[in-house]
């Protein structure tokens, strides 16, 4: 007979959250909640990148009590499973990735597995199971740092993902949280078309889609959902929005580094229309990222397509996720640090897409959108996917 699970998947880089007030932190947790009680999945999956922050050092034990808050909180009392990872230990550089996740299973959920690594078969999941440090010795996640080497001209940062595998009823699939290289500098993203970092960022998903696709285990369908970090593809957007504008480029004393590119009105007083430094894009009108979800600039977006070939996305109707303002008062401006971009994002294997149940008409189906849109969140607003799986209950 077919059944059906309703699933949420979130992915949430929450370091903003640590290095800031509680009160973003309460404002966090309620827009979770509801999204959670209205759509009431039986099986959630939340994938956090940047656990404690800029000064993990300093808020690392904060960070894990607010994920335990989770765990325990009245809004989660029905659900009785949970598994929890969080890579922690920051003391071991050569691995620590900051990566975070937690799977919460319904009580009215039966027959849900999870995979150990070291034996290679799946185990039922019961009560309450809590890991932190780093992980090294659990077997029911594989965690992967990117290794050094892979970019020697950047500095090595706390990227890479983790694993985990999953039975529910007779349907498995690997869920894998991801966190990517970020635009180190805006002037060096502009330079090229795709940039380098766009490059890195290509590199290391193809790796990770490699290594979950390997036949070290059986390949199953697999959701992908993290901080993709994919930026816009920074110098033809920079084109688009300067193409009746003049363009200048100002070099640091005494040398041919540019430090800063400014585009001024040709009328209009020569107003500015664009000023991009190392970590400023600051964009006069910057209303048109926020205009009808920022469809018009989704033509720029083509990080994910070069990975077409093995996953798909549902279709984006909500603006970029990245990098919104950490003032309380100001929760739908973004910074002017970056270009505004899709960094958040869930892809899937073709293989899981087909086990997505399509309702009829006035039915909810399948939902792409982000959590808290009209509150502050951080600089990134997490992004959810909710969706019927097919299982079969044989």
């Amino acid at each position: 007979m077919e059944t059906f699970t309703d699933v949420l998947l979130v992915t949430a880089n929450v370091g903003s959250l640590f290095d800031n007030v509680d009160e973003i932190q309460s404002v966090w947790l309620q827009e979770l909640y509801k999204t959670i009680h209205r759509y009431k999945p039986q099986f959630i999956a939340l994938h956090f990148q940047e656990v404690g922050g800029k000064d993990y050092m300093l808020n690392m034990g904060h960070a894990e009590n607010f994920i335990w808050s989770i765990k325990s909180s009245e809004e989660m009392r029905d659900y009785d499973r949970v598994c929890i990872y969080v890579d922690s230990q920051f003391q071991a550089e050569d691995s620590f990735t900051a990566l975070g996740s937690m799977y919460f299973i319904h009580k009215t959920l039966k027959n849900v597995y999870q995979y150990d690594f070291n034996v290679k078969d799946f185990k039922v999941v019961s009560g309450q199971n809590k890991y932190t440090g780093s992980l090294d010795q659990v077997t029911t996640v594989e965690k992967e740092k990117f290794p050094k080497y892979f970019w020697p001209d950047f500095k090595w940062s706390r990227k890479g993902f983790t694993r985990t595998r999953w039975i529910i009823h007779n349907q498995g699939l690997d869920l894998v949280n991801v966190h990517l290289f970020h635009d180190a500098s805006n002037l060096i993203a502009c330079k090229s078309s795709p940039s380098v970092y766009s490059a890195n960022r290509h590199n290391a998903l193809r790796y990770v889609i490699n290594r979950i696709s390997d036949n070290c285990y059986t390949p199953l369908p697999f959701f992908l959902f993290g901080d993709f970090n994919f930026r816009l593809d920074t110098l033809s957007l920079v084109q688009h929005l300067c193409t009746s504008a003049d363009m200048q480029t100002v070099k640091k004393d005494n040398s041919n580094e540019v430090e800063k590119i400014i585009c001024e009105e040709k009328d209009n007083d020569h107003q500015v229309l664009l000023q991009i430094e190392e970590k400023l894009f600051a964009y006069l009108h910057q209303a048109v990222f926020r205009e009808d979800n920022g469809r018009a600039l989704l033509k720029y977006d083509r990080e994910a397509t070069a990975f077409h070939d093995v996953v798909r996305e549902e279709d984006i109707r909500f603006p970029p996720s990245y990098p919104y303002s950490e003032e309380y008062t100001k929760p739908t401006q973004y910074m002017n640090t970056r270009c505004p971009s899709w960094c958040d994002r869930i892809l899937m294997s073709h293989t899981a897409r087909e086990f997505i149940h399509t309702r009829h008409e006035g039915e909810r189906s399948i939902v792409y959108n982000t959590i808290g849109p009209n509150v502050c969140m951080g600089d990134h607003k997490p992004v959810f996917l909710f969706f019927s799986l097919k299982t079969n209950d044989r």
